[in-house]
């Protein structure tokens, strides 16, 4: 252990408080009391964007106040239990849910930073442990961390605070850019399907050419669509090649031919549609894969096909919802029956382009936001455990 370090568990170094309890009934539009909840809980700070209101009276053991860490204990998806935000100024007077707890302490901005760490995880981890789903105030008690001295705690915290400062703007820029990515989207290209009143249309089927060619022989990756991250190679998705000897039934892609996955996901109800941008690939021979026809931009409904331009028609089309094999029960004529927009290739060039422009802006945004989370990261690894030391001031220990 450090010299000067102390292990302690956070019962010893502050109070944690369980929330408030509600039933359906005490729900109210307006006029009570906002109850935060793990979905106001966004990158260390509080959102309004799904707010409860609750009109019963609630007493103040349940009110946060400025410097309260709020916690998530309780939560249908495990990877949220734990995860905690600071309160404000600006966040104040308002009452916490009982999936939530509140830790409240002259250490509270070290502990903060501390909750983010990848050894509060694994308390979390070691609690939970294969069935329970929450982790209760007892639990969150005993956790133990190391401290230092409460002057090296602050510094610490404030070295730590710059990271989270800039990690917040960079996000809330990225915010901004995606609001703006969708709404210039939605202007040109449609939306929910609804396509421009000037634009042509038709059959996807007239629009391009089925591709079901084998493989020859070569060395052709083999791959599988991801509804969040587009072609991946299947290895890398599944831990392991899933392909087989039925591999021999899969369809040769060539670059800039397209494929659509019928899965059912979360992110993508009625499948996806994605563009190879490599060379070749093999892919499952489930998939309905299609070229374009010449006079047709690949760029342009690329990003057609990205917006879920397809699904209001997709969704009228799948017949009886999902197969066992959690494949959509769609026939290929019904896929390729889908109506698609063919503007002049002068606008699908331009369009393409201002939206490939837009993306390539929040792709640098999402390095950039890579790239300082994991420098800060480092940084916490070297700080709280006592690795790198900060320098205290007499003045500032005599402050303490």
């Amino acid at each position: 252990m450090r010299e000067g370090w102390e292990l302690k568990k956070l019962g010893d170094v502050g109070e944690c408080r369980i929330g408030l309890t509600y039933s359906p009934d005490d729900v109210c539009a307006e006029g009570g009391t906002l109850v935060l909840r793990s979905s106001n809980v966004q990158n260390g700070r509080i959102t309004y964007e799904d707010n409860v209101l609750v009109q019963s009276d609630v007493p103040q053991n349940v009110i946060v106040r400025e410097g309260d860490i709020l916690i998530c204990v309780r939560n249908g998806s495990r990877s949220l239990i734990g995860k905690s935000a600071m309160i404000s100024s600006a966040d104040e007077g308002h009452a916490f849910g009982a999936f939530m707890a509140t830790f409240r302490s002259h250490y509270g901005e070290y502990v903060f930073q501390l909750l983010q760490t990848n050894e509060f995880k694994r308390q979390v981890h070691r609690t939970l442990g294969a069935t329970i789903n929450q982790i209760t105030n007892a639990d969150l008690k005993s956790f133990k961390f190391l401290f230092p001295s409460l002057p090296e705690q602050r510094k610490i915290a404030a070295i730590l605070e710059t990271w989270d400062e800039a990690l917040e703007k960079l996000n809330a820029l990225r915010a901004v850019k995606a609001r703006w990515l969708e709404g210039l989207t939605q202007t040109t290209i449609g939306r929910g399907g609804v396509f421009p009143e000037h634009w042509q249309q038709k059959p996807l089927s007239e629009a391009c050419t089925p591709v079901k060619r084998k493989s020859s022989g070569g060395n052709h990756p083999v791959m599988t669509i991801s509804a969040k991250s587009g072609f991946l190679m299947q290895a890398d998705k599944f831990a392991r090649d899933m392909a087989g000897r039925s591999v021999e039934r899969y369809t040769l892609l060539h670059e800039g031919e397209f494929a659509y996955n019928k899965g059912n996901s979360k992110t993508a109800p009625y499948g996806c549609v994605f563009r190879l941008d490599r060379d070749t690939a093999l892919v499952p021979f489930v998939y309905y894969c299609f070229a374009l026809k010449p006079g047709l931009d690949p760029e342009f409904y690329d990003h057609l096909f990205a917006a879920g331009a397809l699904n209001h028609q997709l969704s009228r089309l799948i017949n009886s919802g999902v197969r066992n094999d959690g494949l959509l029960n769609l026939y290929s004529d019904d896929f390729f029956s889908c109506r698609v927009p063919v503007p002049p290739i002068e606008e699908q060039k331009r369009i393409a382009q201002a939206l490939t422009t837009a993306k390539r802006e929040l792709a640098l945004l999402d390095e950039e936001i890579a790239a300082l989370t994991d420098q800060k990261r480092g940084l916490m690894q070297k700080l709280l455990t006592g690795e790198w030391r900060v320098e205290v001031s007499d003045d500032e220990e005599a402050a303490a």
